[in-house]
């Protein structure tokens, strides 16, 4: 058995095997063959072994998720037996003599280019169809060892350098267990995906995908950030015993659903929770949330080969406002950039992406994209209690356009006798130190604030959050982010606005009774951690927090406002 530590990116046991993900080259060079029937023959048999995994994945999906979802496997079958693809393949390989998956490649990027320049939507998505069999095929023709991370039919623990926002969307709960990496913090996207997924999850752990091998069994331990390799029955079965402890205090929390939240003197603040998608706000219900605090619209655009269009955004929209029955729901207009990338906007590389051209610096570049979503979220604003956040503002400027475009869609839509809500609140995430300095400002012109503390803690202590060399620095208890924090949040008080915080600082069982004291209205946080949050607040004097959080404020460094917090609260 070996061990490795790791960074506890979300709560929770998991045993299981291990599942090696890493993506696939899928190069395809221009090769000379003699033996044209041979190469067909191989073409062929390719075809064959991708029918096979089609028509599994088409049963499972049908049995799992019902006759809609699996749809998409049937056009993918329909595609692999269409003459006019596979055809003009083997001409071209007879022809030219050429191997297969270089003629499959010419052959298919034909096709995939003609749908693309096409008008007809649905036309335009048979690419991405055209482009996921096109890969199914080449992984045979190249003998690549890959299995898409949406078609795991075992339970396992996934194991990789590190999982983009679309791969850990790609993951089935019902299969995939944990999931453990070796780059990455509590703050990565792949970590705040496992807390909304509710899948433990360890990162950060550098040689994870060196020291397992497909196969071996693997215990995630998300409560402690450790990694086991290949544990003896021993300590599986000590594991075991821990996997059911938590399980027990997880039910105990649970008792609390449908309870407000209420600090041991009476005073209620608001829990609300961080969603991605649509589909998380059972989530939110499941662990009631008071609301959603932060609704990451780049999901929307991720895993896709074009923009969403305006109504599939407002269906989106409208669908998690109805469901949050009258309940809050913050919307972060799109936030793109940093470590979250589309694709098919070809963007120029940066050499600081998190510093440079994203979230409200493009929107308000590229107004087609943001006046589309803008559209979508007024039109959607009458299906409940919408609140619109602009993230990544740095100055009073870049508000004041976003805010102009968002009242000329709305007055577009109006003489266009489409119902907009007339009690829209309109925000701003704090993530970046100058606006957190200038929140007596901003909040003279905003409803409310949302602080970001992911960004604003790397931004302040000039320290990458991905980077584990400097993790060290990540510092949310240091008394320089304190001391900002409380800035906005009394700037937002006497100007009688209201502020929240998003961030993953918003769950932490730490910071919770420093934010408490420091006056923060509403914490939004993931899903699961708003029970623990509220049990712990339950037991917290919001007066002894404020003494607590003014101690805090005048200390010298982050460990010794971890000593006064874990002395105070352990009393």
């Amino acid at each position: 058995m070996s061990s490795i530590k790791g960074i506890a990116a979300s709560a929770g046991i998991a045993i299981a095997k291990a599942f090696i993900l890493e993506h696939p080259d899928y190069t395809v060079t221009h090769r000379k063959i003699e033996d044209t029937d041979s190469e067909i023959a191989k073409l062929e048999s390719s075809l064959d072994a991708s029918r096979a995994e089609l028509e599994e994945i088409k049963a499972r999906t049908l049995q799992e998720l019902g006759e809609k979802k699996a749809e998409i496997f049937e056009s993918h079958l329909l595609i692999l037996d269409d003459p006019e693809l596979i055809n003009p393949v083997k001409d071209k390989i007879k022809e030219e003599s050429v191997c297969a998956e270089f003629a499959l490649n010419e052959t298919a990027s034909q096709f995939i280019e003609m749908f693309q320049n096409m008008k007809s939507a649905y036309l335009q998505e048979r690419a991405a169809d055209m482009r996921d069999v096109t890969k199914r095929v080449l992984k045979h023709l190249l003998d690549l060892n890959y299995v898409n991370p949406s078609e795991i039919s075992e339970e396992v623990i996934v194991i990789a350098e590190d999982l983009t926002p679309s791969d850990t969307a790609q993951l089935n709960r019902n299969y995939v267990k944990g999931f453990t990496t070796n780059i990455g913090g509590r703050t990565s996207h792949s970590a705040i995906m496992a807390r909304s997924l509710e899948i433990p999850a360890v990162v950060g752990t550098q040689n994870v995908l060196t020291s397992a091998a497909s196969g071996d069994l693997i215990i995630v331990d998300g409560l402690e950030g450790m990694v086991l390799i290949n544990p003896d029955e021993q300590t599986v079965a000590e594991y075991r015993k821990k996997q059911e402890s938590y399980a027990e205090q997880v039910e105990e929390w649970r008792k609390l659903r449908s309870e407000p939240t209420v600090t041991s003197d009476g005073v209620h603040v608001e829990l609300a929770a961080n969603i991605g998608t649509p589909n998380d706000v059972a989530g939110v219900q499941d662990n009631g949330g008071e609301g959603v605090g932060l609704y990451r619209t780049e999901f929307l655009y991720m895993g896709r080969d074009k923009l969403p269009s305006e109504d599939v955004q407002f269906q989106a929209y409208k669908t998690v406002l109805e469901k949050m029955e009258g309940k809050p729901v913050v919307v972060r207009t799109l936030d793109i950039g940093g470590d979250k990338e589309l694709p098919y906007l070809d963007l120029p590389k940066e050499m600081n992406p998190f510093l440079g051209f994203r979230a409200v610096r493009l929107c308000l570049e590229r107004q087609d994209i943001f006046r589309t979503q803008l559209r979508a979220l007024l039109r959607a604003s009458v299906h409940g209690n919408l609140r619109i956040m602009f993230p990544m503002i740095a100055t009073l400027d870049e508000f004041r356009q976003a805010k102009a475009l968002l009242e000329e869609e709305k007055s577009k839509l109006i003489s266009e006798d489409i119902a907009v809500s007339e009690d829209i609140q309109l925000g701003i995430m704090v993530e970046i130190p100058s606006t957190a300095v200038m929140a007596d400002q901003f909040a003279k012109e905003v409803d409310f604030f949302s602080i970001g503390t992911n960004d604003l803690i790397q931004y302040t202590m000039a320290a990458d959050r991905m980077n584990e060399r400097v993790s060290y620095l990540y510092q949310p208890y240091n008394p320089a982010i304190l001391r900002l924090v409380k800035m906005v949040i009394d700037a937002a008080h006497r100007e009688g606005r209201w502020a929240g915080m998003c961030g993953e600082m918003a769950g932490d069982a730490t910071a919770i009774p420093l934010l408490l004291g420091l006056g923060l209205d509403e914490f939004s946080m993931s899903a699961t951690s708003i029970l623990p949050a509220r049990s712990q607040i339950s037991k917290l004097s919001k007066t002894d927090m404020q003494e607590l959080a003014f101690k805090a404020l005048n200390l010298g460094t982050a460990e010794d406002v971890v000593e006064l917090v874990n002395q105070a609260v352990s009393k």
